[in-house]
C-alpha cells in the first residue's frame, strides 16, 4: 500500500519521501478538507484505502468507504510495536 501524507497549506504537487510514501500539501483548503476529498475520489474510483486519523469528524466525514480507519497513536503501535 502507498501512503500519502497531507498536511495544511503548501504545494499540492505530491513529492515522493520514499519508495511507496508521498507528501503533499492542501494549498488553499484545509488538510482536513484535501483528505476528505481524495477519499471520496478514492471511493468514487473503488480503489481501496485506509483512513489513518485521530479526528473524529474527520473519520466520520472521510472514513465511510475505507477499508480501515485507525488512529494515529494505534497505526504507529502497530507498524513499530516497540
Amino acid at each position: 500500500m502507498d501512503a500519502v501524507v497531507v498536511f495544511d497549506g503548501g504545494s499540492t504537487e505530491e513529492r515522493r519521501v520514499a519508495e511507496r510514501c508521498a507528501v503533499v500539501g492542501s494549498g488553499g483548503e484545509t488538510a482536513d478538507e484535501a483528505i476528505e476529498r481524495r477519499a471520496k475520489a478514492l471511493a468514487a474510483d473503488g480503489r481501496p484505502y485506509w483512513l489513518i486519523t485521530s479526528d473524529r469528524a474527520l473519520r466520520a466525514a472521510a472514513g465511510g468507504a475505507a477499508d480501515r480507519t485507525i488512529g494515529g497513536g494505534a497505526f504507529v503501535k502497530e507498524i513499530d510495536p516497540a
